[in-house]
Parts: C-alpha cells; structure tokens; sequence
C-alpha cells in the first residue's frame, strides 16, 4: 500500500504537468494560477488511494484523479467569485487578478477540462464512472445554493444543514473513493460501500471543522478561531444553539448576529459562552461520532483484505483527530 503522503506528492507532480494551452493567454493562466496554489490534494489522493486498495494500478487511475483535482479547484474559482473572496490559500484570487468574467470563462473550461480527463478511463468503465462524476457534480452545485440561500434565511434546521455539508462537501469524497474503486477492480457493492464510508467520513470532518472553528487552538488551528462567529456562518453549533435557547439566550444570540459593528473578540466571547451554557459542542462531537461510526461500519462490510482496512481505518483516525 502507497502512503498517503506519496499519492498526494504524485498528484502535486502530475498537476504542474498538465498540458494547458497558452493561447489565449487569459483563459488558460489563470487556470495555471489556481492550480499551483497547492492545497492539500486530498480529493484525487483518495481516489488513487481507493484504487490501490484494490490492487489496480494508480497509473490508470492518475487522469482521473487530476479530474477530481480540477473540478475542484474550479468549483474555488466560482466560489471565490459568488463569496467575492479576496484571497484562497492566502494568494490573490483569479477574479481579484484579472477579474470577474475571466474568473468566470476560465472556470467553465476547467469543468470542461475535468471532463476530458475523467473520460480517460477504459471505455468499460466509461460510461459509470461520467454517472458518479456527473452526480458529484451536481451535488456540490446544489449545496453551494443551499449555502448561499441560508445565509439569507433566519432559521435553517439542523437535517437541512447535514444535508448541505453533504452535497457541497462529503459527496465528492464518497465519489473520488467509488471512481477510484471501480478504476481499482472492485465490484459495484464494495465500491458503493467505500463511497459511504467516505460520504460519511466526510460529514464528521465537516462537522469537526465547525467545532474547531470555536474551540481550536489558535496556534495550531492555522485560521482565526471564532471566524465562523464573526461572520454569522450557521454552523452546526449555531444551529443547535438557536434551537436550544431560552428566549433570553436567544434575544442575545439574535443581538450579536444583527450587529453591523462590534469587537471581534467581545463578539465570539459572548457568543460562545452561550455555547458553552448550552453544550452545543458536546452535541456536535455527538453527531461527529455518529457519522464516523456509520463510516466504520461500511468499512467493516467492504470485502477487503484486514490489512487494506486497517490502512482506511488509521486514515480516517488521522482526519478526525487533529487540531487544524
């Protein structure tokens, strides 16, 4: 079995290489840009790790792994533009550098880029692999609308929320695993097994994003602790605490998320004592476990050497026990 760290080396060696046209020059650098910003490659070093697992050769599985990378990084792109983000991965952002119609078309192609990689696959394969490739897609579509719309709405409901962290962020984890087993020689059933374990895998790092977000370690969490706070982001923990408040604790969550001007510090302060009176971060890390549970459990029933699991089981220990 390869190291983790070696498939995500591979892809990091395999993006610089990928063959973009120059011309014309402002459609395809940005796509460059983007790309050589790094990150951690975690998407496609799954699928080439779903398809080791199996016995297949990760060779075969490299175009589509650099089609999950990106499809990716072009969802980023188009993010960066709807959140009008200054900065991903503390560099200028493509529609900052150029500007908003470039960050566009220079997306758009990139999908269409993804696509010719994915289609790369032997032609048995080819036609189920496009289905979870396209059904990714559209789920990481409907969960940023889902996202963007909450952001709008007073009141969101905690299965809502699940159900969007899903679709925006765990489904392309469960489809680089399914494609990359496919890919690897496993039959429909173990694929569609890896795929859960993913998806749910996926959900309780989410879900531990949020928790860490309030009560990480500042030096180690590498973000601004309380950023979700400042930002009136509903998180599962602002979720769960609007749920659960007295009419006073509500009156006052409601008070910090209205105001256009205040202290950062005194803000999150406030705002994560009443999360503290409610236990909104044990329910959390309830929830957390739930979903990794559910991930084991699929991992139990995948028909996979006990070794191979034990790989999966060490990774997923490696995801959910960290502090950035």
């Amino acid at each position: 079995m390869k190291k983790l760290q070696d498939l995500q080396e591979m892809i990091n060696k395999a993006v610089i290489k990928l063959p973009f046209p120059t011309y014309p020059a402002a459609l395809y650098e940005p796509i460059t840009y983007i790309l050589s910003l790094g990150g951690k490659r975690m998407r496609p070093a799954l699928l080439l790790m779903a398809c080791d697992l199996f016995g297949g050769d990760v060779e075969a599985a490299m175009s589509p792994a650099l089609a999950i990378e990106v499809f990716h990084n072009f969802t980023l792109m188009h993010d960066d533009i709807m959140d009008n983000a200054p900065l991903r991965r503390g560099n200028v952002t493509v529609h900052e550098l150029w500007n908003n119609n470039v960050g566009i078309l220079s997306g758009d192609v990139m999908l269409i880029e993804g696509y010719k990689l994915m289609m790369q696959v032997e032609d048995r394969l080819l036609r189920p692999i496009l289905n979870i490739f396209n059904d990714t897609a559209v789920g990481v579509c409907e969960g940023q609308q889902l996202d963007m719309e909450f952001e709008e709405r007073n009141e969101v409901h905690i299965d809502e929320y699940l159900n969007m962290i899903r679709l925006k962020t765990a489904v392309v984890l469960g489809g680089a695993l399914k494609i990359g087993a496919l890919i690897g020689g496993a039959d429909r059933r173990d694929a569609e097994l890896l795929s859960s374990f993913g998806e749910h895998l996926g959900l309780a790092f989410q879900l531990q994003d949020d928790i860490l977000d309030v009560y990480g370690d500042p030096e180690k969490f590498g973000k601004q602790v309380g950023g979700d706070i400042i930002s009136n982001k509903k998180t599962y923990l602002l979720i769960k605490a609007l749920e659960l408040a007295t009419e006073q604790q509500t009156k006052e969550l409601n008070y910090w998320i209205a105001l256009k001007e205040f202290d950062n510090t005194e803000k999150v302060e406030a705002v994560t004592a009443i999360y503290n009176l409610l236990e909104v971060r044990q329910y959390a890390e309830t929830a957390m476990q739930t979903y990794a549970d559910k991930a084991f459990e699929a991992l139990d029933a995948i028909n996979l050497p006990e070794d191979h699991k034990q790989y999966l089981r060490d990774f997923a220990d490696g995801l959910l026990v960290r502090e950035n």
